[in-house]
């Protein structure tokens, strides 16, 4: 059985979305470099000036989001009617499709406020498609203890584990996009079993990460083709987000929170969105 090796490792950068919240962001070099995933952004501050703006009325075509939070939370509203709060362990998915308006506002409290948020495309063929939104609570997200004493908890989509099945209520994403919240003791190894066509990442938040290479707090590394992926954890553990799809390789046309396959799509996006038709579904 091949085995992946890391192909690439990339930065998170520090950025500012929003009102002015505080991120911390890995986009890929080249446009298909995470294909099917677009980006990867971490929230993480117990300072509430990082993060109080929150993430105001604003409009999505053509993506897929999936938020998990691991601390604090925010308030979810849309122009379906959904309102929604999303705190400590809990996980949500939106499939803008055609188009949706939402906001993200956080929670106020102390202490740590401490996500992610990741962008995946929808292809071609549902680019157009309704609107869709459904969440999750940490109780809802199941938990695997394994072999090592480290923890598994399927955020979204399914997987394998130690011959385990894991399934988050939170699947059927575009492009059989699936995310695993990994946490590894000290020298602890997992390998797991994937469709050898399928993009494997894997974004460390904490810790470091043994993969051939080293792979630090902030970064994240791409792994290449294979049909298995080997994660061993530093000498003080490691924990992570393992996300795995099927790349989409169509052709990316973006503009802010509009993402197309064609510049003329996303002239039509901008367009819809000023004359209020951006959100009518059919």
């Amino acid at each position: 059985m091949s085995v992946r090796e890391v192909l690439q490792i990339l930065p998170a950068r520090r950025s500012r979305d929003g009102d002015g919240v505080l991120i911390q962001r890995v986009v890929g070099q080249q446009a298909h470099d995470l294909d099917p995933f677009l980006m990867v952004d971490e929230i993480r501050s117990d300072d509430q000036a990082d993060y109080v703006g929150g993430f105001p009325a604003h409009p999505h075509r053509g993506i897929e989001t999936l938020t998990y939070m691991l601390s604090g939370g925010f308030v979810h509203q849309d122009n379906l009617g959904h309102r929604a709060e999303l705190s400590n362990g809990g996980a949500q998915w939106m499939s803008a499709g055609r188009g949706i308006i939402h906001s993200e506002m956080p929670l106020i409290h102390q202490g740590l406020l401490h996500g992610f948020q990741l962008w995946i495309n929808l292809p071609a063929a549902q680019k157009m498609k309704n609107p869709e939104y459904r969440q999750a609570t940490a109780r809802e997200l199941p938990q695997l203890k394994l072999a090592s004493g480290g923890l598994a908890r399927a955020v979204a989509g399914q997987w394998t584990l130690e011959g385990r099945m894991s399934g988050s209520p939170l699947s059927g994403m575009a492009a059989g996009a699936r995310a695993l919240d990994l946490q590894l003791p000290a020298a602890a190894q997992l390998s797991l079993d994937l469709p050898a066509a399928d993009t494997v990442l894997a974004y460390v938040y904490q810790g470091v990460l043994l993969a051939g290479l080293p792979i630090q707090k902030g970064q994240l590394a791409r792994f290449g083709k294979g049909e298995q992926v080997t994660l061993t954890a530093g000498a003080d553990g490691v924990r992570l987000l393992l996300l795995a799809g099927t790349p989409l390789a169509e052709p990316i046309a973006q503009h802010g929170p509009f993402v197309m396959n064609t510049e003329a799509e996303i002239r039509q996006a901008i367009a819809d969105y000023r004359n209020g038709t951006l959100t009518v579904t059919h």
